[in-house]
C-alpha cells in the first residue's frame, strides 16, 4: 500500500467521522427550561411579587418526601383558596408534573410519587392565601 491510498483512506473515515458526529447533534433533543420561558421572563416582576410575600411569612410551608410519598405541610392557620405545585425536572421535560392544591387548610397535603422516576426535581409551589400571591421553590430527590 502506499501513501496516496493512506491518504484517501484517512479523509474518507474523517467524512464519515463527521457525517455521524453531524447526525447525532442533530437528533439530540434540547429541552428549554419552559416551553413559555419568554412569556414567563415578561410576568417577572409579580413573580417578585409572589416570593416578596413568601420571605414575609413567619411560618413557611414545608415540602418533604418519604416513602414514595410527598407532602406539603401548611403551618399557618390560614387556608389557601388555591395553589398549585409543580414537579419540574430539568434534565427531561417529559417527566414535569402539575398538581392542583386546592384549599389547604393547616395539615398536610400528599401526593403520591412513588412511580415518577428518580432524580432530582423542583418542586415549585404558588399558592393564593387572603388574596395575596405566594411562591417557594425547592429542590427535592425523589
Amino acid at each position: 500500500m502506499n501513501w496516496g491510498k493512506s491518504i484517501i483512506l484517512a479523509f474518507i473515515f474523517f467524512a464519515l467521522f463527521i457525517g455521524m458526529l453531524v447526525t447525532v447533534c442533530v437528533r439530540q433533543e434540547i429541552n428549554l427550561v419552559s416551553k413559555n420561558y419568554y412569556e414567563e421572563e415578561l410576568d417577572y416582576q409579580s413573580q417578585i411579587e409572589r416570593l416578596n410575600n413568601t420571605a414575609r411569612l413567619t411560618a413557611k410551608p414545608i415540602i418533604t418526601v418519604s416513602n414514595g410519598s410527598l407532602r406539603i405541610e401548611n403551618p399557618t392557620a390560614v387556608k389557601w383558596s388555591q395553589g398549585e405545585l409543580k414537579l419540574f425536572r430539568p434534565s427531561d421535560v417529559r417527566f414535569d408534573k402539575r398538581f392542583p392544591v386546592d384549599s389547604l387548610l393547616v395539615g398536610d397535603k400528599f401526593f403520591d410519587v412513588h412511580d415518577f422516576p428518580k432524580g432530582m426535581y423542583r418542586a415549585r409551589l404558588q399558592w393564593l392565601m387572603e388574596g395575596k400571591e405566594y411562591y417557594m421553590e425547592e429542590i427535592i430527590n425523589l
